[in-house]
C-alpha cells in the first residue's frame, strides 16, 4: 500500500550509488512509485541530493534553479576524459612551479559569471541523444557554452605530489555556484589556464538551495528492519524554498482550479497555503494580478 506522505527527502549520497539509485532505494524504504530527484549527482560524488515523494515530485522541477555548494580536490597536472577520477587519463603534462600569485591569476577568471563548456561526458542531449553516449561511442562532441555564475571558488589546502611519475599538485577547494555549473570543468579549465591539465578526484555537495548536510541522512540498505527514513511535508518544503502567501477561503477555492488571483499582488514566485496551512501551489507575479505556475491539488 502507497501510504508515504508528499514531502522532501534530503539524501547524503553515498559514493558509487547513482542518483536513479538513491530513487529506487528511496522507493523500497518508503513504498511508493512516485519519487524523483534533483540536481543529479555523478556516482563518484557524495553528498546533497534532494528527493521528492509524492506530489513533491512535482515540486522538484522548480527547484533546479538554484545555488548550490561544494567541497571538492582538483588534481592539476593529469587530464581525463571525464574531467574526473573515474575516466580514462588521457594527458600527463605535470605541473611545478606553481605559485600562489600565478594560481591566483589562473582562478581569478573562473569567478562571477562566466561561460562555461559542459564537460563533454555529461547528460546534455545532443540531437536527442546523451553528450556521454556519444563520447563513448567515439564521436566528437562540441558543447556550446553556457553562462553560470561561480560565487565562490577558493582553495582551502594545497598539496604537491609526484602521481605515477607525475608531477601533481592537489587542491582542496569549496566552489559555491548556480545550477548547471560543472565542478568538473572548473578543474579542467583550472588546468588548461595554467598551461597544463586538471581533473577532479573528489567531490562532496554540501548545499543545494535551503537544504544542507546537517540534515541530510544516510539511506539504509531496504529490509525489514530498515528505519524509515522521515520526509519532510511539503508545505513546510516549500516555505523554504519560496515566499509564502497564505490565502483565504475563498481565494482557496480559485486556486485549487487555477484561477487567476486578481487581488493578490506578488513580486516572486510563491508557496500559496491555505488557512489550515496545506500547501496549494506556486504562483508567479502577472500584470493582472498572481496567476499559476503549478497547481499541487485538487
Amino acid at each position: 500500500m502507497d501510504d508515504a506522505p508528499s514531502g522532501v527527502l534530503v539524501v547524503d549520497k553515498a559514493a558509487g550509488l547513482t542518483s536513479h539509485g538513491v530513487v529506487g532505494r528511496v522507493r523500497r524504504l518508503l513504498g511508493t512509485r512516485k519519487v524523483g530527484h534533483a540536481g543529479t549527482l555523478d556516482p563518484m560524488a557524495t553528498g546533497v541530493l534532494v528527493v521528492g515523494v509524492g506530489r513533491a515530485t512535482r515540486l522538484l522541477g522548480h527547484l533546479t534553479l538554484t545555488d548550490k555548494a561544494y567541497e571538492a580536490t582538483v588534481r592539476l597536472g593529469v587530464g581525463t576524459l571525464t574531467d574526473d577520477a573515474e575516466g580514462d587519463v588521457v594527458s600527463t603534462p605535470g605541473l611545478t612551479g606553481l605559485d600562489d600569485a600565478t594560481l591566483e591569476a589562473a582562478l581569478a577568471p573562473l569567478r562571477g559569471p562566466i561561460l562555461q563548456v559542459p564537460t563533454a561526458v555529461s547528460a546534455i542531449k545532443v540531437d536527442g541523444v546523451r553528450s556521454y553516449a556519444r563520447v563513448r561511442a567515439g564521436a566528437e562532441v562540441d558543447l556550446p557554452a553556457r553562462p553560470v555564475t561561480v560565487h565562490r571558488l577558493e582553495v582551502l589546502a594545497r598539496r604537491d605530489a609526484l602521481v605515477d611519475g607525475v608531477a601533481v599538485v592537489d587542491l582542496d577547494v569549496v566552489v559555491e555556484c548556480t545550477s548547471g555549473t560543472y565542478v568538473r570543468a572548473l578543474a579542467r579549465d583550472l588546468g588548461a589556464a595554467l598551461g597544463s591539465a586538471g581533473h577532479l578526484t573528489a567531490l562532496r555537495r554540501t548545499r543545494v538551495g535551503p537544504f544542507g548536510l546537517d540534515e541530510a541522512v544516510v539511506l539504509p540498505e531496504p529490509g525489514p528492519d530498515a528505519v524509515r527514513p522521515v520526509v519532510e511535508p511539503i508545505a513546510e518544503a516549500a516555505a523554504r524554498c519560496f515566499p509564502v502567501v497564505r490565502v483565504d477561503a475563498r481565494q482557496e477555492a480559485d486556486v485549487r482550479v487555477g484561477r487567476r488571483l486578481a487581488d493578490v499582488e506578488l513580486d516572486a514566485l510563491s508557496a500559496l497555503l491555505a488557512p489550515d496551512g496545506t500547501f496549494l501551489a506556486l504562483y508567479r507575479p502577472g500584470p493582472d494580478g498572481a496567476r499559476p505556475e503549478a497547481v499541487f491539488v485538487g
